[in-house]
Parts: structure tokens; sequence; C-alpha cells
């Protein structure tokens, strides 16, 4: 069917026996031709070519990687400026990958205060709670619940005691609420 409308001569050889659908554009049209990527290889000082056959038909071409390391650098005395320690003498760290890391260590207690706290914490419970103790010595509450915890007996007043305040916030929720409450409860139980 291509063979009616143009001459055999001007016919392209294709691999498909027939015109594709899209031809390329023409020439003086506004779209571009395909970009090749010039070969890096060629015209590259630092290449080296060996050739693998006689007549030179076909050549090995090499060529370094642009960051090779310098034959003449040392760690002690490195080629690299960016490498040489500063001239004060101190060694520069990297930076710290987590945040933790910025955060000073607790204070350490020293014995006379570890008395002075579990003496308090013994004396008046309610009036030395676990996070006042703790922004008075500087620790946190979990230290304090380990080193200074409850007898048992006032404990369990101390877990009554909050309890039957909390009851006194729950009397004042909406139906809704004690039901998402309750709902979110029964979905615990099947974790």
């Amino acid at each position: 069917m291509l063979n009616r409308f143009v001459r055999s001569s001007a016919v392209p050889q294709l691999a498909r026996g027939y015109a594709g659908k899209w031809p390329r554009p023409k020439p003086g049209t506004s779209e571009k031709p395909p970009y090749y990527a010039p070969d890096p290889l060629v015209n590259n000082p630092k290449a080296a070519v060996t050739p693998l056959s006689t007549d030179g038909s076909l050549e090995f071409i090499h060529r370094p990687p642009p960051t090779i390391a310098s034959p003449l650098s040392l760690t002690t005395n490195p080629v690299s400026p960016l490498l040489r320690p500063p001239s004060d003498g101190r060694i520069p760290l990297p930076p710290y990958l987590r945040k933790s890391a910025h955060m000073r260590p607790e204070k350490r207690l020293s014995d006379e205060e570890l008395a002075e706290l579990q003496r308090l914490r013994k004396k008046d419970p309610r009036k030395h709670s676990q996070a006042r103790l703790a922004e008075t010595f500087g620790c946190t509450k979990r230290f304090v619940s380990l080193k200074a915890a409850l007898p048992k007996p006032l404990r369990k007043k101390a877990l009554i005691r909050r309890e039957l305040a909390h009851e006194k916030i729950r009397a004042d929720w909406s139906d809704q609420k004690r039901l998402d409450r309750d709902i979110r409860k029964k979905r615990q139980e099947f974790w």
C-alpha cells in the first residue's frame, strides 16, 4: 500500500515493512532533534587509550575517576586543605546526629541529697510529690519514683485518692464521651 503513493527508491529501509503512525518531524519545523550526549571519554586528557587490535579498529579507553586520591596524600599529612586540622591544633568533631546528644546528663545526687529526698518523700508524700521533688533536686520523676518509692499501703491510698478525683471529672462527661471511652477499652481488650 505504501508503494502505491511513494516510489520505491524514496522509501527508507525500515525494520518494519510499513511506515510508522507518527513520522519524524520534517526539516524546518519547530521540533528539536533528539539529544545525543557526547562521549565523555573522547577528548579527555586523562584518558588512557590502549589499542586492542593491530589495525586500530578496537581500543580500550580508561579514564580514572575524578575523585581519586593522590598517592602522596597520607592521613597524617593530607594533600587536601579540607582534610588538614585547623592551625590552632584542635581536632574538629563532626556534628551530633541525635537531638538527645545535645542534652546535658542529669545531675548526680550525693548520698546526703538522696537521704534528704527519701526523708521528705516519707514525711509527707502529698506535699512532696514526685514532680515537686524532681524539680527541687534537679532530677527526673522516674528517678524519684525509683529511689524514694512510697510503701505499698501508702501507694494504694494514693491510687484510690487519684481514682476518686478522676471519677469526679468523669461525672461531667457527656454520653458520647463515655461511649467512646468504653469502645476504646473494649478494643484494647482484644489487642
